[in-house]
Parts: structure tokens; C-alpha cells; sequence
């Protein structure tokens, strides 16, 4: 690690602010090149955490905290946060089990106001907090530190439209403008903030230049005229209207500027609002080049960056971007959709390719839904990229929107089950119990790669909606093959027949649910469809054997086994049934394998729980 000479007498905000205010550019600077160090040993998000450096100094310096609080929005950006906040030494074991979370979790610690992954909750949660405060009548502020894409999502403006008209109130809204959000920024506020913003700041860099030599009534004379102009191109009408008094733009890398700035914010009463220019990737050139590349790293020696990883068997996101390019040249009716995750889901070469056709609509899940279902009534075949956790915020409009009117949209859902270093917020352990409730809705659950692309053929060729769910990384390795044939609607198939055990598997535990097989004799089933269910299926194996296992990667109330233990039940003689898969509980982060293991869903796990369920009939 580097010498930090200034970092190591910091172990709280409390020896932060006891700092002369002349050490915290060179604490910035300790500070960043400790956090590359860091993520380079561990892996985590780098390029959004060393774009907040400067203004989590100046927040932490000006800002009583924990007294005052805190919310960060996404959460990702939050590292020089904990670093400063006592957690320095925990930064060795980020994201891994055991260690501390990537993203601010309100148990790890009291500086932490708000647990934050999903992005756009920081002025709601904010907001509540003053209001509490108001009513209590405690003299501390509320501060949410919102970016990196978020104010793009409606969830954003519901929560300005009602902090606007709250009075009495002490909360600051921070807006880290840094042109970024995971891949580059789309939609019409992006486009207004950067028509504004960008021929102030070439001016106002010019006129530093020229000032820097002229005489102190000059200067002064050239900064009233800086404000002025500023009032008048700045975005301020936007955010006055909703009712806050905006401040800025500032230069979010300038500590002679937020300093002051903040310190003016925290007299304030009401809703207020600074607006703050960052780089992401700041202040290490590799992650300014290719912040997209650096958001989110795997281990990597920082001196060199990051390898291009060696080729090898596709993952399930490739899969899906390599069908959806496939099925596009086929039929001009194919749409493509993401909100915000286009690298991510895996759509940067149906982009490139089909860029018409391609809409990335910003972070708004419930946008891109509905938006979805217009395209679907005027005749075209939407495909929505999303991830499984994410897919969490649209339900009313996948239920109300789409299901309702039985439009063929295809839900492609990646990072289904256990996503391992981001956690509980990430997982996506609730979808097939969240989706199998919906009528009209098919739903599908590849146990390899080339079943995932002859699914996601079979979805397209369905006149009515569909959900593809896909793990996480790489398969079995089962190479997709380039023609595409459609399976038969809601029909499993027996991949082992065996004895007195049967293995009903719905998705990617196929592989230690044969291997398990195996060694227990027992027949093994790939169900294929959760919706609808091979229900014939179903009852005939159910008459066959004497124990009934579901496995699946998802939570068990309310999963696939669910269903199928309401077939059996209608028999009149029925197996024992055994429902494996996610805990009643939020799963912590750690590798996706240990994850696995530690749920029973390895292929000891399952061969445990089978024994101790057999040996206790």
C-alpha cells in the first residue's frame, strides 16, 4: 500500500475534522490512491468511489456526522465513505465473506443512515429523516448524495415533488453530476445538464486561467459577473420550481470549493440543493479512459490494468446477446430494452448492430415495461434485458401493463439466484415466486447454455408474454448450437431414470442434481417450464416414486416447489415431497459457489438433505 501518512490518523469523522482544513487536498489524494490499491486486491466498483473523494471529505469535514445524516444513493459510491468512517482495515475483506459489504448497510454502521444498492431511494429516505427530525425537533440535517444515472428514475422526482412543498425542513440534495451512470447517461435531463453546464464550465476554466494574474478588484468585479451568468444558463429554474434553492454548478474536485459551499448549506433552512461536477475514474487515468470498463472490477494489478480475459465458454448473458442479434436479423419487429444495463445484460453488440432498435431508457424499470407493452400493441416483439433483482420494481406494470392485456413482451432475466459479492441487494432469489402468481405469463428456466437459447427462441415464437431466467456467469458448458428450435410448451424431460427418488429441477442445479442422482439412483427430471407446469409429468413421477425433490435457485416459499406440491397433494396417494432452495432469509455476499454450498444446493448438499429427509421417513 502507499504511504498515508495523513489516512492514518484518521479513524472516524471526529479526527477528520480535527485536520487543518490546508491537509484535506493531500488527504484526497492519500485517500484515492489507497482505494485503487484496495479494489485492485479485492475487486469491487473503483471508477464511481474514486469520483466522490473530495466530497466525501468535505461532506464528512463540514457535516456533523453521524448526528447528521447521510444517504447515499445507489451505494456504490461509497468507499472513501467507509474508509473514513472506520472501516479502513475491513476494506481488505469488501465483498467478500465475511468482510463488509460493498454497498452502506444501516448494521455495519451507525455513519451508515440507509441501506442503498438499488438507485434513486436517497431523497425519500432523506426526506423522512427530516421530517423526523422537524417533529422531534432536533437541529440536525438530512443530506442524500444522488448520481451515477439516478436522477433519471421517476422514483427521483416523486421524492423532489414532495420535499418541495415540506415545510420546516433541513435537507440538502446533492446532485454528483458526473455524465456517467453504469454505461453513459441517456435521456432528456442528461441532455439539459450538459447543454447548460458544459460551455459554463469551458468558460469558467478560461477564467480562472485569466484571473489567476489579475488584481483583487478585478477578480471580485469577474465573480459577481460568474454568479450572475451562472443564474442565469445554470439549471436552477428546473429544481427552484420543484421548490428547493439551488446552488452551483460547483467543481466536485475542488475543496476550496465544496468546503465553503457546504459549510453555507448547513446554516440553511428548507429544501435545498447543490449541484456538484465529477469525473468518474478521477485521478487514476485508466478508469478516466474507460470508466464504463473500471465500474465494477474483478482483481487486477493497478499498475497495468485490466486483462482482457482469456476466451472461453460463453456466459448466459452472451448467450442471450448473441441470440437477440441472431433473431433481430431474422425479424424487424425485434426491440431491444434496458434500463441502464446495457453492458451488463449483454446488448452492447445488438446495439452497435441494430441501433434503431436498441433503447437504453435510462434507470426506470417501470418505464421500460410499460414502454415494452406500446411497442407490443403496435405489432413489434419487445425483448426487456433485465436483471432479476431489478425486474423487482416494475411488478405493477409486468402485472397490470403487460400480463393483464397478454402482450408479447420477452422479460430476458439475467443474475436469476445467487449473484454472489453484491449481496442481498443483488440476488435474484424472488422471481419465480413473484412471477408465478401472474396469469398469462410462461415462464422458463434454462439448465445449460444452448437451452437458453433455444428458450429465449421459444419465448419470441409465444403470442403472449414470457420470462427467460438465466444465472449469473458462466453454464455446464453445453455450446449453444446456431439453429433454433422451439420446445414443446410447459413439457419437461427425464434426463435419469431411477428408483424410489425422484429429482424435479427447475434451472441451473441440473448438473449437481445428476451428479447426486447418480449416486442415489434417482430419477432426475430438467421441468424446463415453472409456467405453465408440466403437471402430467408431474403426476406420473409422483406415482412412481415414494420421495419427490424440488430443487431450484430461488426462494422456496412461494418457488416452483410450491406448485408442485399442490399437484401432489391432489393425488390420492402421495410421495413425501422435499422442497429445496433459498432460505427464508437475505443471503450475505461471498463467492457464487460458497453461496451455493452454504444453501445445500452443491451436490453435498443436496445428497445431505436427501439422506437425512430419506432416513427420516
Amino acid at each position: 500500500m502507499p504511504a498515508t501518512p495523513l489516512l492514518d490518523r484518521i479513524a472516524s469523522p471526529a479526527d477528520l475534522r480535527a485536520l487543518e482544513r490546508r491537509y484535506l487536498p493531500a488527504l484526497a489524494d492519500e485517500l484515492r490512491a489507497f482505494l485503487v490499491e484496495s479494489v485492485a486486491r479485492t475487486g469491487g466498483h473503483l471508477s464511481s468511489n474514486l469520483g466522490t473523494v473530495e466530497l466525501t471529505i468535505a461532506l464528512h469535514y463540514i457535516f456533523n456526522t453521524p448526528e447528521d445524516r447521510i444517504v447515499w444513493d445507489v451505494g456504490h459510491q461509497t468507499y472513501a465513505h467507509k474508509t473514513l468512517t472506520g472501516r479502513r482495515a475491513a476494506m481488505a475483506k469488501l465483498r467478500h465473506k465475511g468482510g463488509i459489504s460493498g454497498f452502506p448497510r444501516r448494521g455495519e454502521s451507525e455513519y451508515d443512515a440507509f441501506g442503498t444498492a438499488h438507485s434513486s431511494t436517497s431523497i425519500s429516505a432523506a426526506l423522512g429523516m427530516a421530517v423526523a427530525a422537524r417533529d422531534r425537533g432536533e437541529n440536525r440535517s438530512s443530506i442524500a448524495v444522488i448520481g451515477d444515472g439516478a436522477m433519471s428514475a421517476g422514483m427521483a422526482f416523486e421524492a423532489l415533488n414532495n420535499a418541495g412543498d415540506t415545510k420546516d425542513i433541513r435537507l440538502l440534495v446533492i446532485l454528483n453530476d458526473n455524465k456517467m451512470s453504469i454505461s453513459p447517461p441517456v435521456g432528456a435531463l442528461t441532455r439539459i445538464l450538459a447543454r447548460l453546464m458544459d460551455p459554463y464550465s469551458a468558460a469558467r476554466r478560461v477564467g480562472k486561467k485569466v484571473l489567476g494574474v489579475a488584481p483583487p478588484p478585478v477578480a471580485d468585479l469577474a465573480r459577481k459577473v460568474e454568479e450572475y451568468a451562472k443564474g442565469i444558463i445554470a439549471p436552477s429554474t428546473l429544481f427552484e420550481e420543484f421548490g428547493f434553492h439551488y446552488y452551483g454548478p460547483i467543481d466536485g474536485h475542488d475543496l476550496d470549493s465544496l468546503i465553503p459551499a457546504l459549510a453555507n448549506l448547513r446554516k440553511q433552512n428548507g429544501a435545498q440543493f447543490l449541484h456538484v461536477i465529477t469525473r468518474k475514474g478521477q485521478g487514476y487515468k485508466l478508469a478516466e479512459a474507460n470508466p464504463v470498463l473500471y465500474h465494477g472490477v474483478g482483481k487486477f494489478d493497478h499498475a497495468t490494468g485490466i486483462e482482457p480475459p482469456p476466451a472461453g465458454k460463453p456466459t448466459y448473458t452472451q448467450v442471450f446477446g448473441d441470440w437477440l442479434c441472431d433473431i433481430a436479423a431474422r425479424d424487424e419487429r425485434i426491440i431491444g430494452i434496458t434500463p441502464a444495463m446495457c453492458e451488463g445484460s449483454g446488448l452492447t453488440r445488438f446495439a452497435q448492430a441494430f441501433p434503431r432498435r436498441y433503447h437504453d431508457v435510462g434507470i426506470a424499470e417501470q418505464h421500460a415495461l410499460t414502454f415494452a407493452a406500446g411497442l407490443a400493441c403496435e405489432g413489434y416483439r419487445p425483448v426487456v434485458a433485465i436483471y432479476s433483482t431489478f425486474l423487482q420494481r416494475a411488478y405493477d406494470q409486468l402485472i397490470h401493463d403487460i400480463a393483464l392485456q397478454n402482450l408479447p413482451v420477452l422479460l430476458a432475466i439475467d443474475r436469476a439466484g445467487l449473484t454472489g459479492a453484491d449481496g442481498a441487494t443483488h440476488h435474484g432469489a424472488f422471481d419465480l415466486s413473484f412471477l408465478s402468481c401472474v396469469p398469462n405469463l410462461v415462464i422458463m428456466a434454462p439448465a445449460d447454455e444452448n437451452e437458453c437459447r433455444q428458450m429465449l427462441y421459444t419465448a419470441y415464437l409465444h403470442n403472449g408474454p414470457s420470462a427467460v431466467r438465466y444465472p449469473r456467469g458462466k453454464g455446464p458448458g453445453v455450446a449453444p448450437i446456431a439453429r433454433m428450435d422451439a420446445l414443446p410448451l410447459g413439457k419437461g424431460e427425464v434426463r435419469r431414470r431411477g428408483h424410489h427418488i425422484a429429482l424435479l429441477v427447475f434451472g441451473g442445479l441440473l448438473a449437481p442434481a445428476l451428479e447426486a442422482g447418480e449416486l442415489l439412483d434417482a430419477t432426475v427430471i430438467n421441468m424446463r417450464f415453472i409456467k405453465p407446469l408440466d403437471e402430467a409429468l408431474v403426476t406420473e413421477i409422483a406415482r412412481q416414486h415414494e420421495l419427490i425433490v424440488t430443487l431450484e435457485e430461488n426462494a422456496i416459499i412461494g418457488g416452483a416447489g410450491a406448485e408442485v406440491a399442490r399437484i401432489v397433494d391432489l393425488l390420492r396417494e402421495r410421495p413425501r415431497i422435499l422442497r429445496l432452495g433459498l432460505p427464508d432469509t437475505f443471503i450475505d455476499h461471498g463467492e457464487q459457489a460458497q453461496l451455493l454450498a452454504e444453501a445445500g444446493l452443491d451436490r453435498d448438499g443436496i445428497l445431505a438433505s436427501i439422506r437425512a429427509a430419506d432416513a427420516g421417513q
